[in-house]
């Protein structure tokens, strides 16, 4: 079969149907030029040129030919700079998961420095459990995750990406909806909304050691995993809850947010975690445009 050497040679020769000039532009001289031509004819089994000694002329064949030589010659050009720029980053794809509530600020102008800065890069995006997101990375689903927990494990980066305070999620009609200063011991025997306890989510832990250390006992009526339910129920009219301050971006009619002293300790945290070995060159640029996200948004941490 027909090399890219022998398309470059034809195409060449058919555009300018003289093969002094054509192995000029080739920087080749006249006879290897025509042994290109006449292995190539014979590997096709037509001819390509009609030759006498003062003209060359393209054949039916010669005309199809080209017009499929030149698509293919095109392709090898976009197929090797396509090579070059996903080398360097600048093309490719990367993969981000993210648990729910880095959803709600961080991650839209996390993806939307990304591409400025990238835009040949495709950002695939993928809402997943921590547990899941673990075991993305292991078995290389995602490039980068977005988690509530450092990772420390082996074989996976893992840094803390911002700190954020938590808030008061109220029900609009209870009484701390009009607090001026909430305080913690307000929430004493208070129906309360906490997150449930699980191995990658530290909010449970937070919030149970907060109450035991300010002497106060709410009266805790569920324990769920999400954000976002937890703030239906608040929106219900169910109890109050303490959510990470990015949260109050959703927005239920019948939920107000209150900012609450609270410890430096207890706050919401996010993490970035990625595999030591992840070879894709646009990891490095996505990555620094996620903590850029996090510098414009939460400047403080």
């Amino acid at each position: 079969m027909f090399d890219l050497s022998q398309l470059r040679c034809f195409t060449t020769l058919a555009a300018e149907l003289n093969f002094r000039r054509a192995a000029e532009r080739l920087h080749m001289t006249q006879p290897p030029l025509s042994r290109q031509i006449q292995l190539l004819e014979h590997q096709l089994g037509v001819s390509l040129f009609t030759r006498s000694t003062r003209s060359v002329a393209l054949t039916a064949a010669g005309r199809a030919f080209f017009v499929e030589a030149q698509a293919l010659l095109d392709q090898a050009h976009r197929a090797a700079q396509s090579a070059r720029l996903a080398a360097i980053g600048e093309s490719g794809s990367l993969n981000i998961s993210f648990v729910a509530s880095a959803v709600y600020d961080l991650l839209p102008h996390a993806v939307s420095c990304a591409r400025r800065e990238r835009p040949g890069v495709e950002i695939a995006l993928l809402e997943m459990s921590t547990f899941e997101q673990v075991q993305a990375l292991r078995a290389r689903r995602v490039d980068l995750a977005i988690v509530r927990a450092p990772l420390q494990q082996p074989g996976l980066n893992s840094e803390c990406l911002l700190r954020e305070p938590f808030v008061l999620a109220v029900p609009a009609e209870h009484p701390l909806a009009h607090a001026r200063q909430p305080k913690v011991q307000m929430l004493h025997e208070q129906p309360f909304i906490l997150y449930a306890h699980t191995a990658w989510q530290p909010f449970n832990e937070l919030h149970t050691g907060l109450f035991r250390a300010s002497g106060i006992q709410p009266q805790f009526v569920q324990s769920l995993g999400s954000t976002l339910a937890i703030l239906s129920l608040v929106n219900a009219g169910m109890g109050l809850a303490l959510v990470p301050r990015s949260a109050s971006a959703i927005r239920f009619a019948q939920v107000r947010f209150r900012d609450l002293a609270l410890p430096a300790g207890i706050c919401g945290e996010l993490h970035l975690a990625w595999r030591d070995d992840n070879d894709n060159p646009a990891l490095p640029a996505v990555l620094e445009a996620v903590r850029q996200a996090a510098r414009d948004l939460h400047p403080q941490t």
